[in-house]
């Protein structure tokens, strides 16, 4: 009877480290996770909080599954982490959009993968590693930010309107502006009939650019009318 109480204590006690090791990378994956999470969700990005953070929760999961299940059953116990990898893959190219001619989504691709990888680096229990990666993403992202907007890298597809009496005058008015500002057309189309003809197009560049191409549409006398149907941000 000794001997049995003697290993049912110790198989408890095995069993609370082991919980409570498997708890804690499990929180601290989501906790890191997240914080990249609401970065991105204050930003406005389509991956946001909750996104991220199972993200790197499910990669932490399936780490520490991994080695468990490798411990209890055998085999390599890096074969189940290994497939995070591809797994992550495909959620990437998802995030990954074709919009009115512009790829947009790259930086929410990239940010997944490496929160996938935050992920696998907490499930393992490489802490310091998990930390110090999180922060560097992180600063990263704003640091790059603000360089971005700093030196007008950053470019916006923005989609015009302009209206007027016909599809050539407008055109060419349009075209005209665009020259001016050493810019070019992207996805024309025109609607309407003869005497109201809308033209919608869209245009590729930096802030400064848009503000100065908006302000020259406005001020010309031959369209109708011009308005600004939406913006799409490059990552």
């Amino acid at each position: 009877m000794p001997d049995f109480h003697n290993t049912l204590a110790l198989l408890r006690s095995e069993m609370g480290t082991v919980l409570s090791s498997t708890i804690a990378r499990l929180v601290v994956a989501a906790v890191l996770g997240g914080l990249i999470g609401l970065e991105r969700q204050l930003r406005h990005k389509p991956a946001g909080l909750r996104t991220n953070l199972f993200i790197c929760f499910g990669a932490a999961m399936y780490t520490i599954l991994s080695g468990q299940l490798a411990g209890s059953f055998g085999g390599d116990h890096t074969r189940v982490a290994a497939q995070i990898i591809p797994g992550i893959g495909f959620i990437g190219a998802g995030s990954i959009l074709h919009a009115r001619g512009s790829v947009v989504g790259l930086t929410t691709a990239a940010t997944l993968f490496v929160v996938a990888s935050v992920g696998m680096a907490a499930g393992g229990g490489l802490y310091i590693t998990a930390i110090f990666a999180t922060g560097l993403i992180l600063i990263a992202l704003e640091f790059l930010r603000r360089v971005e907007k700093m030196l007008a890298l950053k470019s916006t597809l923005v989609t015009y309107e302009v209206t007027g009496g016909t599809a050539e005058g407008v055109l060419i008015e349009a075209n005209r502006i665009l020259d001016q500002a050493h810019s070019t057309m992207q996805n024309v189309r025109i609607a309407g009939s003869p005497g109201h003809v809308r033209v919608l197009f869209c245009v590729d560049g930096p802030h400064e650019d848009q503000d100065q191409i908006n302000i020259l549409l406005h001020q010309s006398a031959t369209f109708s009318s011009v308005s600004s149907l939406g913006a799409v941000e490059h990552e």
